[in-house]
């Protein structure tokens, strides 16, 4: 599993369509070294196998392949080369959770509104995101509750209907591929699974998830 701490960006090479699946291409000078054939990685929040391993190559590199449904559900087939890209490596078992529980399971995509500097006038400052998300995963969203977007554990600033705000810092904003969004960009989101398991379990008792339950019971 991951945690949302984006370890480093990449960028995005190529997206060639194959005779099996379409295959990403992604530079990563940093982490190329560390991935074996098989490795998971995670690339802007989309749980990926790494193939074609080339730390050798200049730049290095590694390749994965997008299944249909990984296709259908989440942004990378929109990217263009050139695109920053968050990039994490799985957690090992025991390791300190520094973001939240994050499986690589996007669960759908959201649309980037804005991303407005806090104090504009000041070299390093606060940024604040809002995002349109689905219909259909706003009751997994809770104010002080975590969210991923593009691979970032997030914390929940605010929601009012389906638009959603998060405070973004400003090392967060420099370090990931935040920076290079403009309004309108698709946004891979996967919500807490906590809450998605909370739901399924009272499913059966006719129990309604709501805000409420999901503070006071620590989700």
């Amino acid at each position: 599993m991951f945690t949302g701490l984006i370890e480093t960006t990449g960028t995005l090479l190529a997206i060639t369509p194959t005779a099996g699946a379409t295959r990403i291409t992604i530079a990563s000078p940093t982490l190329t070294a560390r991935l074996n054939t098989g490795d998971s990685i995670a690339v802007n929040g989309v749980c990926l196998t790494a193939l074609s391993i080339e730390p050798n190559a200049f730049p290095p590199r590694f390749s994965a392949d997008l299944a249909a449904e990984t296709i259908a559900r989440t942004t990378l087939t929109h990217l263009r080369p050139d695109a920053t890209v968050n990039l994490e490596l799985p957690t090992p078992a025991g390791s300190p959770l520094g973001g939240h529980v994050v499986q690589g399971h996007v669960d759908g995509t959201a649309t980037l509104l804005s991303l407005t500097p806090i104090t504009p006038d000041q070299p390093e400052t606060d940024w604040r995101l809002r995002i349109q998300l689905p219909d259909s995963l706003t009751r997994y969203v809770v104010p002080q509750g975590s969210i991923t977007i593009e691979g970032i554990s997030l914390t929940v600033a605010s929601i009012t209907g389906s638009v959603v705000e998060v405070a973004i810092i400003p090392h967060t904003y420099a370090a990931t591929s935040l920076h290079t969004l403009t309004p309108g960009s698709p946004l891979n989101i996967e919500v807490d699974v906590l809450s998605k398991y909370a739901e399924r379990q009272h499913s059966s008792e006719k129990f309604t998830l709501t805000e409420e339950y999901l503070i006071a019971n620590g989700y």
